[in-house]
């Protein structure tokens, strides 16, 4: 099958394996590899260098001859002392060949076809604004005043985490010593053609070392590659070039088919959002719903839907207002009462109160029955919200520790629990958990997240970067929770809506958090709505990532046949 049909017939195989991986951060959007269209130029560079993608040609003088002449003219390039005597290398063992070679085609070590040098040191405090391009580890890293190559060379990188990494230099060049050199005439070798051999070549044959990978001129200058006749050289760069041209355009296509897609899909999912009341939801809702499974076929269009769910539960769109549910102001009046009565017996001092929420921090316009308040307003008056231990002092034994990596999935994780010292735990006895606490990473790439408090993690405490939240009897817990998880919530966390994004939220803003409380029957009903939507959701990603890995499966499949 030709290179051309192998991309045709599978074309909807290609373009359909996507790959999703989590971005860092809570609530960032999935970045998404194109699995397919990476492994259809995998396998164009593959039938390239085992000589399957272009016919041979019985005419074309084989490779053999071509070492020869390489070998010869080395040998006078030593002789003329413009290069260092080559070290001997080993003879190629039968063993030593990952696949058998196509007519006319020969074995090599790298070291037989190149001069192999590392390139100058160059101190960043010697590059300059203007002069020739200097070459780094895998690209410009300034100018300077001289060059060491006229024409492009072909490179390796040797140092650091691109360690392994082939790249083409500019012409008038100046290459550090953070890359070895593939010192070559160029007459009898294309340089592309080893340039695409070294992109598909194992790494690990050639990379040494884990914290501070690097390669070495005696790593790669025993390395075996495959040579083919010059005038299949030409013919195989040509190929692939046209070859990879092709899979530029069906990354381009399938990326804007996918940005389309992602375009239509906010756009549905800001009528839910922009709906007046429950009803014209629900007819909004109806008309999505016929279009359920076509529409959201990305991990991306499933989770943008879930925080369309949340900020339609907490805005009071997910579901109807009932004129018979108690008013969100009775709540309120009880949670009053509980104070005073704490503060009438002295169990609590009287808190200062906050100032009033202005009109510019609240997001939307309530449903009836529905009232502002703040974090601080909705916790246990016995309570503060507060961060918990500086700087602990982790023991085998002793009291358990939260930290926000303990935080995984919305519920906390108890296998690699940690324990902090008593003594310096009992300085920080206003963080001693409850069981039921609403515990909620305060900085970090996952800023925002949240877990409840588990019975076994009573008594214990939690580090300086999660905060707890004891939430008031008189709320629905998991509705508060629902608040925090919001995109409203999340906005506030990150500082999003003051104007400027912060790497953490301070207690004192987080106490100010407006929050838009309901009637208490209507919180349940919100709840009992999101867990059952949620739960639809997360059917419809499990069926995506069952499709996807199917997608892989062929993918690989297709690959190794062609192979």
């Amino acid at each position: 099958m030709s290179a051309e049909k192998l991309i045709t017939d599978h074309i909807d195989i290609w373009t359909s394996a996507v790959q999703s991986k989590s971005a860092s951060g809570r609530g960032s959007s999935k970045k998404r590899e194109l699995y397919g269209i990476k492994k259809l130029r995998e396998l164009i560079l593959e039938l390239a260098v085992r000589g399957k993608l272009v016919p041979q040609d019985p005419t074309d003088e084989p490779a053999s001859v071509l070492l020869e002449r390489i070998t010869a003219e080395m040998a006078e390039l030593v002789k003329q002392k413009k290069i260092k005597r080559q070290k001997s290398l080993p003879p190629i063992r039968d063993e030593e060949k990952p696949f058998s070679l196509s007519q006319g085609w020969e074995w090599a070590r790298l070291g037989m076809l190149f001069d192999i040098v590392y390139g100058k040191g160059m101190p960043n405090s010697k590059l300059t604004e203007e002069g020739y391009d200097v070459f780094g580890a895998n690209g410009i890293i300034g100018k300077y005043t001289s060059y060491l190559y006229e024409e492009a060379q072909l490179l390796v990188s040797c140092r650091g985490a691109y360690s392994g990494k082939p790249n083409i230099s500019p012409k008038f060049c100046f290459v550090t010593s953070n890359s070895l050199v593939m010192q070559s005439t160029w007459k009898h070798l294309v340089l592309r053609y080893f340039y695409y051999s070294l992109t598909i070549a194992d790494k690990e044959k050639i990379v040494t070392g884990s914290a501070q990978p690097q390669v070495t001129a005696a790593n790669l200058e025993p390395f075996l590659i495959a040579v083919p006749p010059l005038p299949e050289q030409h013919r195989i760069v040509a190929k692939v070039d046209e070859l990879m041209a092709l899979c530029d355009q069906l990354e381009q296509q399938t990326e804007a088919s996918l940005d389309a897609h992602q375009v239509l899909v906010e756009t549905l999912l800001a009528t839910l959002t922009n709906s007046q009341n429950a009803t014209e939801l629900m007819a909004n809702w109806a008309r999505i719903s016929e279009h359920f499974y076509t529409l959201f076929t990305t991990e991306q269009s499933i989770d943008q839907l879930k925080q369309t769910i949340l900020q339609l539960a907490v805005m009071g769109k997910l579901v109807p207002q009932d004129p018979n549910d108690e008013p969100a102001t009775k709540l309120l009046e009880r949670i009053a009462e509980e104070k005073a009565q704490l503060v009438k017996e002295k169990k609590i001092k009287k808190q200062k109160a906050l100032p009033p929420i202005a009109e510019d921090e609240k997001p939307f316009e309530l449903p009836k029955g529905w009232e502002w308040i703040q974090c601080a307003d909705a916790a246990r008056p016995e309570t503060t919200i507060t961060y918990g231990i500086l700087k602990p002092v982790w023991k085998d034994k002793g009291v358990p520790t939260a930290r926000i990596k303990d935080m995984v999935n919305g519920s906390l994780e108890l296998r690699n629990i940690v324990y902090c010292c008593p003594e310096r735990a009992s300085k920080f006895d206003k963080t001693t958990l409850v069981e039921g606490d609403l515990l909620i990473a305060k900085d970090g790439a996952t800023l925002g997240k949240t877990a409840f408090v588990p019975p076994e993690l009573v008594g214990g405490n939690i580090t300086q970067h999660v905060l707890r939240f004891s939430i008031s009897p008189f709320l629905n817990r998991e509705f508060v929770r629902l608040i925090i998880d919001s995109p409203i919530g999340q906005s506030f966390m990150k500082g999003e809506t003051k104007g400027v994004a912060l790497p953490g939220v301070n207690v004192g803003d987080f106490r100010k958090m407006p929050l838009a409380l309901p009637p208490l029957a209507e919180q349940q009903l919100i709840v009992e709505k999101v867990e059952t939507l949620l739960s639809i959701c997360n059917e419809l990603q499990q069926c995506l990532r069952d499709s996807q890995q199917t997608q892989l499966l062929l993918t690989d499949a297709i690959v190794e046949q062609a192979l």
